[in-house]
């Protein structure tokens, strides 16, 4: 039997007044992005999941863009249960769902794991922490302590038949807010089981959260770098791409794809940070799919991986080595574009070019050869 088909939803529709700024807190940079795109990265690229909708506020859409690309959303309502709603009836085909807060950036493969074998038993599951401070009722004045092994701290996402919690939304009294979607299910009589939750999921709320999280994310994270390096033939009739722009020149590069030797080199450098083989293993030349193909989606594809992994790359440093096309007049274009794949800033792009002093198959003008080396952060085993 196939697996229950899953679909995620992110809420991210508030304007977060909370967290000061200029923009609201779910486009706010954390961690070496948008505080948004943590999550979004961390379901989109699970294998369990098929569909992400993300619920955006009105007139966000530009910000979503610039923090994520072109991703499925619909527009949230006034409160977030309208939002919930508005992400409900966009999901079409999945059995089951996970509603998640935009302001828990930085999700884990296994929570979302936990949380999916879970509804084998049951309608809705939920992460949890325990609580360790003392819990006491208080108003002006300290009241009485509340046992606190009964207490949790309950975080997101949380998952449900899609089936029930629709069923739920719909019968929730009207302008009454509910504090998250278990409390919907659970008032609706069905029951919500609890698995293991994570620190890192704190959310992001005020200010001061953002350097806390900044502060969790960077002891859970280690550097890696790694090389990568790619040649081509020229031959008169071909197109010559480089970087991801097409470049004037009487000879283009041949091969199996559009023959990208820089994108390919700095693709394999990504897969290297988190040995993950190489780009034949993902784009086998002898497929035909990719026969003539543009070598901006294998790029693109390496990236995703690494953000699947929880990781961020912080830098690209590519050398192309050829006699000509001089690649001076090109390499501002170069860069900007090779930024624009990666959504870096192009102050994360270094671009070289050098010759072999007419040695070599460069040197004869037979081809063009890159080298590239790519330095991420992954989180620590």
């Amino acid at each position: 039997m196939s697996p229950p088909r899953t679909a995620a939803i992110i809420v991210a529709a508030g304007k977060g007044e909370r967290a000061g700024g200029d923009v609201p807190k779910q486009f706010a940079p954390l961690a070496g992005r948008p505080l948004l795109a943590h999550s979004y990265a961390a379901l989109s690229t699970h294998p369990a999941i098929g569909d992400v909708v993300i619920v955006i506020g009105p007139g966000q859409e530009d910000a979503l863009r610039n923090a994520v690309g072109d991703a499925r959303h619909v527009i949230g309502g006034a409160t977030r249960r309208d939002s919930v709603t508005a992400g409900l009836n966009a999901v079409t085909d999945a059995e089951r769902v996970l509603i998640h807060d935009a302001a828990r950036p930085f999700l884990t493969a296994a929570v979302i794991e936990r949380l999916l074998a879970a509804l084998d038993a049951a309608p809705g599951a939920v992460p949890v922490l325990p609580v360790a401070d003392t819990i006491a009722r208080a108003d002006a004045v300290l009241g009485d302590t509340i046992d606190r092994s009964n207490v949790v701290r309950v975080q997101t996402p949380q998952a449900f038949h899609l089936d029930a919690i629709r069923a739920a939304h719909a019968a929730w009294p009207d302008g009454q807010e509910a504090t998250d979607d278990a409390q919907v299910l659970r008032a609706h009589g069905e029951q919500v089981v609890t698995v293991e939750g994570d620190a890192m999921l704190e959310k992001v709320t005020h200010p001061g959260d953002f350097a806390a999280a900044e502060a969790r994310h960077a002891a859970a994270m280690i550097s890696r770098s790694a090389s990568g390096y790619d040649v081509h033939r020229l031959e008169a009739g071909e197109e010559l791409w480089l970087g991801g722009v097409l470049i004037p020149h009487d000879k283009g590069l041949s091969g199996h794809s559009d023959a990208d030797v820089a994108l390919h080199a700095i693709t394999d450098a990504l897969l290297g940070t988190i040995a993950a083989g190489d780009i034949g293993s993902h784009f086998p030349p002898s497929d035909p799919q990719w026969r003539g193909a543009a070598s901006d989606q294998f790029l693109a594809h390496a990236a995703s991986l690494v953000a699947g992994r929880g990781g961020i790359v912080d830098f690209v440093d590519l050398t192309i080595i050829c006699e000509a096309p001089k690649i001076g007049p090109h390499r501002e274009s170069i860069r900007m574009r090779i930024a624009d794949i990666l959504r870096l800033d192009a102050s994360q792009v270094s671009v070289k070019a050098t010759t072999t002093e007419r040695l070599g198959f460069t040197g004869r003008g037979e081809g063009i050869a890159a080298q590239a080396v790519a330095t991420v952060r992954v989180p620590r085993v």
